[in-house]
């Protein structure tokens, strides 16, 4: 089928370059030049695992091409993706739907033929409703409907998500734009992966929705991680005791410095300004919301503590700066808050990150950036393991030691056994351990 991705970002870009591989045609449309450039060049504008490889591939089978002139790609389209972004509007959190809406306005004054219009972006409920109002008033004439397909890939696991889903969620009335979409996934279907239509303002709550159990669900075993601390229990022991209850589950119940990341902040914020905008209030992601900002500031005290409270004139050494490894995405990453907060107590931060180093520097300033961990770790007095990149996972204790001129060490993530750490000779400080 004809597939048109406005938005070539990282739901665009990883959708559109998943479809082609279905055996679609793809034409992914952005206004940024530089970006439709380094497409063309074969340069990827994101961090994500397999991605080049799978965009040359589709590129050299002429299934997935690029493009800036949204009008002459999406003309002859069976269905149109809207993928831009929706970024917390400043001020007041609303999702700023400002893109979503241009891009509505100038389909429709392109579209021939029956055409489907997918709202892929992440949007609150009824923004639909405004998208085929927006069409109809552009192009009275058009033939046309709109459907909402929200994306659940998780940044790192992208591919292999939208390959092998646990589910996809389609929302919509019209039994021929429907069709259409069960013919788009229909490679999917063959691989029994569930398929769920529903109404539009059904799927767009579910996004919303499940978004806000899962950064609640690691919110809960943030906290239950500070009791632990307090009355000398191991979160990670019983993490594992109800994740094995499987009305639990073991997913996201690792203790660490709070979420980040594209979705979980934005989306639990807009969540809540819909509910308010509702008058139906959402108190436990009100309190999730909270706790989670409160968390990272805490990560960051937590490491001048184990320095002895005070760390003016010292250096910390900072292993990973992403939200989460196999990205380079650093929006709302919990390294953020913790180093603005070493930085505001008087410390000097030296950090290390495989991937995220230029992302970085655009939100984090007066950081020394290193070329590798060890580089990172010469001449600092203590070490916090931010990030749960595998680079850090088997770190040569000896040689770290060697490098630090107090050997203390933070792990926000858990990820050393505390006997390995303390056997070498440091003075490690686990979360919720």
């Amino acid at each position: 089928m004809r597939i048109r991705m406005v938005g070539s970002g990282y739901v665009g870009l990883v959708s559109g370059a998943c479809f082609a591989d279905f055996g679609h045609d793809v034409i992914c449309v952005d206004k940024d030049q530089s970006k439709i450039d380094a497409l063309l060049d074969g340069r990827m504008p994101i961090y994500e695992p397999g991605l080049d490889e799978l965009v040359a591939r589709n590129v050299a089978a002429g299934r997935l091409r690029f493009s800036t002139n949204l009008g002459d790609s999406v003309k002859d389209a069976e269905a149109i993706f809207i993928a831009v972004g929706t970024p917390s509007r400043r001020g007041d959190g609303h999702a700023d739907l400002s893109y979503v809406y241009a891009a509505a306005k100038e389909i429709a004054g392109a579209i021939t033929g029956f055409t489907v219009i997918v709202d892929k972006s992440t949007v609150p409920v009824g923004t639909g409703d405004e998208v085929e109002r927006i069409v109809r008033e552009a192009n009275p004439d058009a033939d046309f409907a709109v459907v909402s397909n929200p994306e659940f890939l998780r940044e790192g696991a992208a591919i292999d998500d939208f390959k092998r889903p646990d589910r996809v969620v389609v929302g919509g009335d019209n039994e021929r734009a429907m069709e259409v979409m069960r013919q788009i996934y229909r490679p999917l279907t063959l691989n029994r992966s569930l398929v769920i239509e529903m109404s539009r303002r059904a799927a767009e709550l579910t996004k919303y929705a499940g978004n806000a159990f899962l950064a609640t669900k690691i919110t809960f075993i943030n906290e239950i991680a500070d009791l632990c601390e307090k009355v000398g229990a191991d979160v990670q022991d019983v993490a594992r005791g109800i994740g094995l209850d499987n009305r639990i589950g073991s997913k996201f119940l690792h203790a660490g410095p709070g979420y980040g990341g594209s979705c979980f902040p934005k989306d639990t914020l807009a969540l809540l300004k819909t509910a308010q905008d509702h008058d139906a209030p959402q108190r436990i992601v009100e309190a999730v919301v909270s706790v989670n900002d409160n968390r990272k500031r805490a990560m960051g005290r937590k490491v001048i503590a184990a320095m002895g409270g005070d760390v003016r004139g010292k250096t910390v050494a900072v292993l990973g700066l992403t939200f989460k490894p196999n990205t380079d995405d650093m929006r709302d990453s919990p390294a953020i808050a913790v180093i603005q907060t070493l930085q505001d107590a008087g410390a000097t931060v030296r950090a290390f990150d495989p991937e995220g180093t230029e992302q970085a520097k655009k939100v984090l300033d007066n950081v020394v950036y290193c070329d590798g961990p060890y580089e990172a770790l010469e001449g600092s007095d203590a070490v916090a393991i931010v990030t749960e990149w595998d680079a850090f996972r088997a770190l040569d204790l000896d040689r770290v030691k060697s490098l630090l001129s107090a050997p203390v060490m933070v792990d926000m993530r858990n990820i050393y056994p505390r006997d390995m750490i303390e056997k070498a000779g440091f003075t490690y400080h686990a979360v919720g351990r």
